[in-house]
């Protein structure tokens, strides 16, 4: 028998017993509001821990059990699940549903491939750094989706006995770790990366603009690339002689529809990084304020209004595309900011940011590294999404109480959150390579162990570069 089919009435009955309990005692206000927030807080983890439900589903608690509870109220839920940075998250799935259907990621995967050559460990690099570059614009779950029928129709040129070789699980986990190293380069690249910069902002009163996450994250994601190629290319031993004799691909031209699409891509991008410089006090349009969020959905605007000129639509895109894009993370976005709302009001963000401030290390590199290996550790079981949720504004708080930077810890954090690569439920991209079953569990979580410690290390040493 499936365990979850127990479990969820189980845990449902568990939360309805502790929250009867809490509601009909003699405790203060607000002492009811913390244990309420425990409640809703364990309840959620416990769901998204499990997947007793889909992680969506759970996502939705808080509309029911935050006004129930008084811990939230309605028009705090709309600007929870309603907020900007959901439509910066839209706007990008729309970019990137333009790039899968006109096959401009393909045009760009061969150009890359056929520049380098066809031998293995050329293969290799060219998917791990074209799926890296993809993630930084794209979702690394959309990325790992596009670039898995490629890595397998690699494989399946191979010669039977050579298709369980290093080779072959490497260039699968290339596209996996490729799109989360590349998804950590921007702040658009990866959803906890957006929850970050949401939760400061509404929070916190602290803005992180893409040039902000930009300077740390693409340094930390070339250095994560290159060392991991390295270190495939250490264990690939006597393959690394090799060639994928029967792979080639033909040279692409890119037709009139691609070029206006990577010309709306390109100006998308170009807003997101000139934005302070165009527009606000002192620049060319002063009374103009251009958010990240405008600019994308500017770029969705323009791609489903440009006409096309091949293809059975008359634009580029159309509203029927749509049916494509994965709206449950722009759910997920919501139910995580509802919870970290929910948290805030009941004092537990305060109380465990106090919990954290006991320890009496004063050093900005202790504490960092501290960080960055509970979030490593942590990522590997909990989604990289919800542990940015739930830690975040404990971190933040405790930077508040101990007079430091905001972004000085919660940005290694976020980056830190997207290293999960030993498990399949560590994230999606994960997921995807696990399923093609040409990698065991333990070759994953040998070679994820590995490109764990790659990351702690140049997210550490990057932070102390820039913040220490």
């Amino acid at each position: 028998m499936n365990w979850r089919k127990p479990f969820i009435p189980a845990v449902i009955a568990a939360f309805i017993v502790a929250i009867s309990v809490i509601n009909t005692s003699a405790m203060q206000q607000s002492d009811i509001n913390f244990y309420n927030a425990i409640s809703l807080g364990g309840l959620m983890v416990t769901l998204w821990i499990s997947e007793a439900i889909p992680i969506y589903l759970t996502a939705l608690i808080p509309w029911i059990a935050g006004p129930l509870l008084g811990l939230i109220d309605t028009k705090g839920l709309a600007g929870c699940y309603g907020d900007r940075m959901v439509y910066l998250f839209f706007g990008g799935f729309i970019i990137a549903l333009a790039l899968e259907k006109w096959k401009i990621h393909l045009v760009v995967a061969n150009s890359i491939i056929n520049a380098l050559g066809r031998s293995k460990p050329r293969v290799l690099f060219g998917f791990l750094m074209t799926t890296g570059f993809l993630s930084m614009w794209v979702s690394n779950t959309a990325t790992a989706l596009m670039m898995l029928p490629m890595a397998l129709a690699i494989i399946d040129m191979l010669p039977e006995q050579e298709r369980k070789g290093k080779f072959s699980v490497f260039i699968l986990l290339s596209v996996a770790y490729g799109a989360n190293i590349g998804g950590m380069a921007t702040l658009v690249g990866s959803p906890p990366n957006l929850q970050m910069a949401n939760l400061l902002s509404k929070q916190f009163d602290t803005e992180v603009d893409f040039m902000e996450w930009f300077k740390i994250g693409l340094p930390v994601t070339v250095l994560m690339l290159f060392l991991v190629y390295g270190f495939f290319w250490l264990v690939l031993g006597k393959e690394r002689k090799e060639f994928v004799a029967n792979y080639s691909v033909e040279k692409q031209q890119l037709n009139v529809d691609q070029w206006k699409i990577i010309g709306v891509f390109t100006v998308v991008v170009t807003l997101w990084i000139t934005k302070d410089y165009i527009s606000g006090p002192g620049t060319w349009f002063p009374n103009l304020k251009l958010g990240d969020e405008g600019s994308a959905i500017l770029g969705a605007l323009a791609l489903m209004l440009l006409p096309a000129k091949n293809g059975t639509s008359k634009t580029l895109l159309t509203w029927d595309d749509t049916k494509q894009l994965p709206w449950g993370i722009l759910i997920m976005f919501g139910g995580g900011l509802a919870l970290a709302s929910c948290l805030e009001y009941g004092g537990v963000i305060n109380e465990l940011a106090k919990l954290f401030g006991e320890n009496e290390v004063s050093s900005y590199v202790v504490i960092l590294a501290m960080i960055v290996v509970i979030a490593v550790l942590g990522t590997e079981l909990l989604s990289n999404l919800a542990l940015v949720t739930l830690f975040v504004p404990i971190i933040a708080k405790f930077c508040q109480q101990n007079n430091l930077p905001l972004i000085d810890l919660c940005i290694p954090l976020t980056l830190a959150a997207s290293c999960g690569f030993m498990m399949p439920v560590g994230t999606p991209p994960n997921a995807i390579a696990y399923s093609s079953g040409y990698i065991s569990m333990n070759r994953m979580m040998l070679n994820g162990l590995v490109v764990n410690l790659i990351g702690m290390v140049a997210i550490i040493g990057f932070a102390m570069m820039i913040y220490g």
